[in-house]
């Protein structure tokens, strides 16, 4: 019998995180410092769970290697994505990410992070660092030995629905009030530049200043997306990114629409609103995986929809 595989997520207290995973999603989350839901992971740092069904009570990545037929028997070793939502009530660090290679090699085989931000919400006057403006290697060494990060880093406005890909060797950082639904490579692996001098347990949290320049792209490497839409019966759907890691789309429904996975499994994170798929009832806050077999399937309700899947063979 084919199957939805709903998830139960995995949350990580944080030094920036607030209650916003909570207040808006109804999630019990550990402490008012809750910074990231890990909502589709198969990494061992927040290995979710399968809830229902023939799986009940799986982690995500025993599932993915003893049943890799759900997954088109994909080849890559560990389950390849991994969706977050993140509640910034502080400012993130000023960070950046390795690719595969370098991250196989310096972090024991590691992969890199390729990852791309949905803004599910923010204040009206949030901003993210996105960019910096070394043009070579010494001026981003001397800009950063000398702590200047207002010369370096490239701040702009954001507002709800914007979309935005990291590619490695970005500089990077999400900033306060702003909630994010984040879809990357199942990666762990960040390099700080600078935390703003803050203290977690009475000291410093480290910094990865040599890793992060040698990663850092000089001069800096954007990644501009170019966002489509069509419209499948009464559903709007928009293509926000599609990179050789994950293709990831929003949907828009208000009433009924028809689907099909086409032999793909996909991950969906309802962000808005309630409905049903396949008659089985979904909410704000849901997350689940369609498994490649799953075929056809219909979604009504009024609801927005975040769906990915892997690219990688």
């Amino acid at each position: 019998m084919k199957e939805i595989l709903h998830i139960k997520p995995v949350f990580k207290q944080m030094i920036w995180g607030g209650n916003r995973l909570k207040s808006e999603y109804g999630y019990e989350i550990p402490g008012d410092n809750t910074g990231e839901c890990w909502a589709i992971s198969g990494h061992k740092n927040g290995d979710d769970e399968i809830v229902g069904g023939t799986y009940d009570g799986w982690k995500l990545s025993e599932l993915y290697n003893k049943h890799r037929e759900l997954f088109g028997n994909q080849k890559k070793d560990v389950f390849p994505l991994l969706v977050k939502i993140i509640d910034a009530k502080a400012d993130l660090s000023i960070q950046v990410h390795p690719d595969d290679e370098y991250a196989a090699k310096n972090e024991n085989g590691s992969l890199g992070k390729t990852e791309c931000w949905y803004i599910l919400d923010c204040d009206e006057d949030a901003k993210i660092v996105v960019g910096h403006n070394a043009k070579t290697k010494e001026e981003l060494r001397d800009m950063i030995c000398s702590g200047k990060w207002d010369e370096l880093i490239k701040v702009r406005p954001i507002k709800k629905g914007d979309f935005f890909q990291i590619v490695p060797g970005t500089v990077h950082a999400i900033k306060a009030g702003t909630l994010i639904l984040e879809t990357q490579q199942s990666s762990d692996i960040t390099y700080r530049l600078y935390d703003y001098g803050r203290l977690q347990n009475g000291k410093p949290r480290e910094l990865h200043i040599e890793k992060s320049i040698d990663v850092i792209k000089c001069p800096e490497t954007r990644a501009e997306v170019s966002r489509s839409t069509e419209m499948i019966e009464d559903a709007k759907v928009e293509t926000l990114v599609s990179c050789e890691f994950y293709d990831v789309k929003k949907v828009d429904l208000a009433g009924s629409a028809s689907f099909d996975t086409e032999g793909i499994y996909r991950l969906v994170s309802v962000i808005e609103g309630n409905g049903e798929i396949n008659g089985e009832k979904i909410k704000k806050g849901d997350h689940f995986i369609l498994p490649s077999d799953y075929g056809k399937y219909t979604i009504t309700g009024n609801l927005s929809l975040i769906s990915s899947f892997s690219k990688e063979a």
